[in-house]
């Protein structure tokens, strides 16, 4: 989720200007993945690719060499990526902004320049964006109607018109940020993933389990809206190393004590707040529509929680529905897997804080 580590896949933003003739988009990406030829379609972090050494030799390039590199890659970008009106238009690529390469442990996003000619009547394009490229999010500002969009699973966008797009009714946009929130969950959100398995193995009883997810739900609710408006605002080099924390004390706890005590909820809740924090720097990556801020926002926040449910359900049919009751599961199976919980933990806060 957070940016503090190269190797960790963030979504391509890019900005989109139509003028009368010309369709102009800046698109700030990694280049380095493209380049290396990184499927990121489900891919969370880069190491767990086939081309993570290539990816390595490309981070550590200078900026001169990588645009090399790219404007080589282009032609086989351009073929899978279009920007259609209705049919797919010739691009052009402009001018590359490429960082120096300084820490190769950091993030390096580079900015690329795209123009192409738009026919006479057009009433507007729609952009598509291939599956391995991951996620696109388009933003179109400075006009009447702003457009804000997510582009995912190889798919198109609607119709973007000069004017931005069609007005989107408050059920619409709340509906159209459900599964954003949910594809932060599931599969994007590993860090959160394990701080509710975390809660999970201390128990499997339902109604406890279900009551410390709503109390996360709500903490992280707040902080989630705060953020969102700019009146909270704390680095990610401070939130992120905390999440890991929270990992790492939630799997200790249960390694130490049996049974579900009353200062766990207060610790989920504060817990919680962390975890909002992050969810707001995610969203704030992707832009909330000033018109239908608070049905975006209902509908992200909807959809993190329809994920840790599914994560909730996933581990409850899985592990709990056959063995919760055996004299030995927490012996086999609370420890163990909160071991590993711990550990994972552990190793995002050296990362997070030490070799960010």
């Amino acid at each position: 989720m957070s940016r503090l580590n190269a190797h960790e896949v963030s979504p391509t933003v890019s900005n989109l200007v139509i003028n009368d003739d010309q369709v102009n988009i800046d698109i700030g990406l990694n280049i380095e993945a493209f380049v290396a030829r990184i499927n990121l379609e489900t891919l969370t972090n880069t190491d767990d690719s086939e081309g993570s050494v290539n990816y390595d030799e490309f981070r550590a390039m200078t900026p001169e060499n990588l645009e090399i590199a790219f404007r080589e890659f282009w032609p086989d970008m351009s073929d899978r990526f279009s920007i259609n009106a209705p049919d797919p238009l010739a691009l052009t690529l402009g001018e590359i902004t490429i960082p120096e390469a300084g820490n190769v442990d950091l993030p390096r996003e580079s900015q690329i320049e795209i123009t192409a000619t738009l026919p006479p009547g057009s009433p507007g394009v729609t952009v598509r964006w291939p599956a391995e490229y991951g996620m696109l999010v388009i933003r179109q500002q400075s006009v009447d109607n702003p457009f804000t969009g997510l582009i995912t699973n190889g798919g198109i966008s609607e119709l973007i018109t000069a004017n931005g797009t069609t007005q989107k009714t408050a059920w619409q946009t709340f509906v159209g940020y459900i599964p954003v929130g949910f594809d932060h969950i599931i599969p994007k959100g590993l860090d959160h993933i394990l701080f509710v398995l975390g809660l999970f193995f201390l128990t499997t009883r339902l109604m406890p389990l279900l009551w410390q997810i709503s109390v996360f739900t709500l903490a992280h609710t707040v902080t989630l809206a705060l953020g969102s408006l700019g009146w909270i605002s704390i680095p990610a080099t401070i939130v992120e190393p905390l999440i890991a924390a929270s990992i790492i004390y939630v799997a200790i706890e249960n390694l130490f004590t049996d049974s579900l005590r009353p200062s766990r909820t207060l610790i989920v809740f504060l817990f919680g707040l962390l975890h909002g924090l992050g969810f707001a720097s995610v969203l704030g990556e992707f832009g909330l529509p000033a018109n239908s801020f608070v049905p975006a926002l209902v509908g992200f926040n909807l959809g993190v929680e329809f994920g840790q449910l599914a994560v909730v359900a996933i581990a409850f049919f899985a592990i709990a529905v056959w063995c919760r009751n055996h004299p030995d599961y927490r012996k086999w199976i609370t420890i163990p897997a909160s071991l590993i919980i711990g550990l994972i933990g552990t190793w995002w806060f050296i990362e997070r804080v030490f070799l960010a």
